[in-house]
């Protein structure tokens, strides 16, 4: 089934101000949620509704697409299903078919990631439900109060012999991250428990930021839980790119004669060096063939293929002539010419506004393309190079 993302995020917050705003490691929450959204394989488009430029604007640079929600429905009381269908309402207003399932998403929960969002519409097509929402699985033993004021068992009868967690009925706790409706029977309803649901739990840590207690504790959680891990198995001994969209922007200049120029960073450069002097083999395999990918190969000293229209192949002749496996590539590209290479690869990584259709499975960077995207694979891959017994490090 294909989805709709819509987030809905206000500018006012009374708890915390500017809430949505406010960074976790390093990101704003609505840039955290749209970008986990934007990294769920059924995602067609991730929307976010808000009567707040700052935050329209983040949400937009980030990939999102903005609706604007009107002030009948953005006080304190304004429910988030009216967020929903108003958005929904927008989306049919511009003449695009609704999709098959709307998902709300929550900014106050920035550990959510786009992995969660596919494992909870595949949960609620695996069983036919009308609806689905995050959870997370709750072993506690909980008490009540009686008619006198003393405490009680809910889920367990405490006048009797004291059972062991394990022993205790399944039981779930909205984490309040996710919540996904089959759109027809949403609309209908006007209710996100439109009718049969499914709790899918998450393994992501269940805090929702209410207060700022929950974000000075959510920031220090993101300095390890932001860090992607490199499987143990793999070992990376060549960094393969594509030109446009990765060492660029993927916007060209063109001037009245034809000749064409980009922008590349230099911070890219650099982490070009870094690899090379830690010696991966670095290699540019480009589509195009440009001057300006010449001239910026030979700047950064490394071979270039361009000119290429099987991707695929011409990369498997290269590592034949080098007697290197794909399991020993790392593979950098952003548009679906690169999927084929993308699978293949030991290691596939894509720049955050990597095209959507290659996103699934690979590694997806915080930086765009053209804007550190590169200096980030290389931080990551150096920092995760094995090391020998010695204690020095390994390719």
């Amino acid at each position: 089934m294909r989805a709709v993302v819509v987030i809905p995020a206000r500018g006012g917050s009374k708890g915390i101000i500017g809430k949505n705003l406010r960074p976790v490691g390093g990101r704003a929450l609505i840039v955290r949620a749209v970008q986990a959204a934007r990294a769920a394989a059924c995602v067609d488009l991730v929307l976010v509704s808000t009567d707040d430029a700052a935050i329209g604007a983040a949400a937009t640079a980030a990939g999102a697409v903005l609706v604007e929600r009107p002030a009948e429905i953005s006080g304190d009381r304004a429910s988030s299903e009216a967020a929903v269908l108003h958005a929904l309402d927008v989306l049919e207003a511009g003449g695009r078919a609704l999709p098959d399932v709307v998902v709300l998403m929550q900014c106050t929960s920035p550990f959510t990631t786009g992995p969660d969002i596919d494992a909870l519409i595949a949960a609620m097509d695996e069983r036919k439900a009308a609806c689905a929402l995050s959870v997370v699985e709750d072993h506690g033993f909980l008490w009540g109060l009686d008619d006198q004021g003393f405490g009680v068992g809910v889920n367990h009868d405490h006048t009797g012999r004291r059972r062991m967690r394990q022993e205790l009925p399944p039981q779930f706790r909205e984490n309040g991250a996710l919540y996904a409706m089959r759109v027809a029977p949403f609309r209908a309803s006007g209710n996100r428990f439109c009718g049969p649901a499914v709790p899918v739990p998450m393994a992501a840590p269940h805090i929702e930021i209410d207060e700022e207690a929950d974000l000075l504790l959510c920031d220090a959680m993101a300095t390890v839980l932001d860090r992607p891990r490199l499987p143990p198995h793999v070992r990376i001994q060549v960094v393969v790119t594509d030109f446009d969209g990765v060492h660029t922007d993927d916007r060209v200049l063109v001037d009245q004669d034809g000749r064409e120029a980009v922008f590349c960073s230099r911070s890219d450069g650099m982490g070009v060096e870094m690899l090379r002097r830690a010696g991966f083999q670095v290699l540019i395999l480009s589509k195009e063939r440009n001057p300006v990918v010449t001239a910026r190969a030979r700047k950064l000293q490394v071979p270039c293929l361009q000119g290429i229209e099987d991707k695929l192949g011409a990369l498997s002749a290269w590592l034949a002539e080098r007697n290197l496996g794909w399991d020993s590539v790392a593979y950098l590209g952003n548009d679906i010419n690169d999927a084929a290479c993308l699978n293949a690869a030991g290691l596939a990584v894509v720049p955050a506004d990597a095209h959507r259709a290659v996103r699934a499975g690979a590694l997806v960077l915080k930086q765009n393309g053209g804007h550190g995207a590169i200096r980030a694979l290389a931080e990551f891959l150096l920092e995760h190079r094995p090391t020998t017994r010695a204690g020095t490090q390994e390719h």
